[in-house]
């Protein structure tokens, strides 16, 4: 807590990748639990394995989609761990009450597959009915051992996350921090990044969005995005106009529309026959924001940026795919190539850039800073679910945060020192939603912001020596 900023890099990213990438070799305890395909029909008695009868917050991966590193496996284990790490030190989350979990229904990686260090089962993934009659299960043995427990989704495939979250988010208490997390904080991001150019957020409906990704996370983003823009007047169709999403295969257009899922469908490009490419979009838009949740390193190049940068006075560039080796541009690359016009934030840490003897600053949109407070104001209040108002006011109370000084020197999201209180003010207003939208299963005190603060585990060691 006292070392947050040296510490979180090393916790979670860009250090969890490689944690991740070796954690068969270096495996020395479970640390959380385990739930295979093998366990089908156990799985309401195998969660009374776990010693402790109070657990507030699970995070739980299948292993699927690990960061941008792709089908790890078993070995996304370290995932789950580093994020309640962040929970307790970040959201002030009891220590003995969270549990990390991943279900293995097997790998798709051809290299675990063959990896004798490889600590699950060696066979393909399942898919379909069987994968989903595991996941009930596994929702309704939680639930069962634990019912007023918060549980997160984590990197789940693209194919599998959504489709979990629409399923579930109304029956349990639970949210995917891919999605609504990481579209939270970009959210935060882009009105920070308004009110830098001495924009009101209002102005957020008349911006020009290219999003490089079209998955699980950046369809979270855009939609965060876009449910900003309805708040703030727009309609529906209004809003969608703002957007353009571009993947591996070109812009999502009316060429493409029967190959896209239901979901890119609500983003598809009708008045495009052709699936451009991500510089013929940005020279043919001329976005006021480029967004990077690709997993694809180096994807928003000096051409792009420099065509960018000439139609936008102080172009929004948030390369935010994980580890810093998939971001889409380093902040060197970013402040280089607008020559220094551009507001900056990405995914993972970037150390200031100094050119011509000035110093642009950098920020990094980390998840971190909207899932705990999200959780720990869900966990105070004993919310039955987490609902999309809550993510929003937790995007306008994290870019109230951030101080003028910081707006000042181009940085978009507070210091991560403050993060215990960030999660604090997000706590607060999550519960001010529950209470108003009758979701809480406690009465609303009378000082909110003394019992918020009065929840939050904070550590305390006594000495072992004491002056008699």
């Amino acid at each position: 807590m006292e070392n947050i900023k040296q510490m979180a890099p090393i916790v979670y990213t860009p250090t969890v990748g490689q944690a991740c990438i070796k954690f068969g070799q270096i495996y020395r305890r479970p640390r959380g639990m385990f739930f295979s395909r093998e366990d089908v029909g156990q799985m309401a008695s195998m969660v009374y394995n776990w010693d402790n009868d109070d657990v507030d917050v699970i995070v739980v991966t299948d292993g699927s989609r690990i960061l941008g590193l792709g089908d790890l496996g078993v070995h996304g284990m370290a995932i789950p761990i580093g994020k309640l790490a962040l929970y307790v030190a970040a959201g002030g989350i009891h220590p003995n009450k969270v549990l990390p979990i991943t279900i293995d229904v097997g790998t798709n990686n051809p290299n675990l597959l063959t990896d004798s260090l490889y600590l699950g089962n060696t066979e393909k993934r399942l898919e379909g009915k069987e994968y989903n009659r595991i996941i009930d299960e596994f929702m309704y043995a939680v639930t069962l051992r634990w019912p007023k427990v918060l549980v997160q989704f984590e990197d789940f495939s693209n194919n599998n996350a959504l489709p979990l979250l629409q399923k579930y988010r109304n029956k349990f208490l639970c949210f995917n921090d891919d999605i609504q997390g990481t579209g939270s904080v970009a959210l935060a991001g882009v009105l920070s990044s308004l009110r830098a150019q001495g924009l009101p957020s209002s102005e957020i409906v008349n911006q020009r969005i290219v999003c490089l990704g079209a998955g699980s996370a950046g369809l979270g983003v855009v939609n965060s995005i876009f449910q900003g823009m309805v708040l703030e007047g727009l309609t529906e169709e209004q809003a969608r106009k703002n957007f353009w999403l571009v993947d591996h295969e070109g812009l999502l257009s009316s060429s493409r529309f029967i190959n896209l899922s239901s979901q890119q469908r609500d983003y598809c490009r009708l008045d495009w026959d052709q699936p451009s490419s991500l510089l013929e979009v940005v020279r043919a838009v001329k976005p006021t924001i480029i967004l990077g949740l690709s997993g694809a390193a180096r994807t928003f190049t000096k051409e792009i940026i420099e065509e960018m940068s000439r139609h936008v006075e102080r172009p929004i560039i948030f390369p935010m795919s994980n580890p810093t080796s998939l971001a889409e541009c380093t902040a060197q690359e970013a402040f280089e190539w607008s020559q220094g016009k551009c507001l900056f934030a990405s995914g993972s840490p970037f150390d200031p850039v100094v050119m011509n003897g000035k110093t642009y600053y950098t920020s990094q949109g980390n998840n971190m800073y909207i899932f705990p407070g999200i959780g720990l104001g869900a966990v105070a209040c004993q919310a039955t679910k987490i609902t999309d108002s809550m993510f929003y006011i937790a995007s306008k109370t994290l870019a109230k945060t951030v101080s003028d000084e910081e707006i000042s020197r181009g940085q978009v999201y507070p210091d991560i020192t403050q993060i215990r209180e960030v999660s604090k003010r997000i706590a607060i207003e999550v519960c001010k939603i529950a209470f108003k939208e009758k979701l809480a299963r406690i009465e609303e005190p009378d000082n909110l912001e003394e019992f918020v603060s009065d929840q939050m585990y904070t550590p305390y060691y006594a000495p072992i020596v004491t002056n008699v």
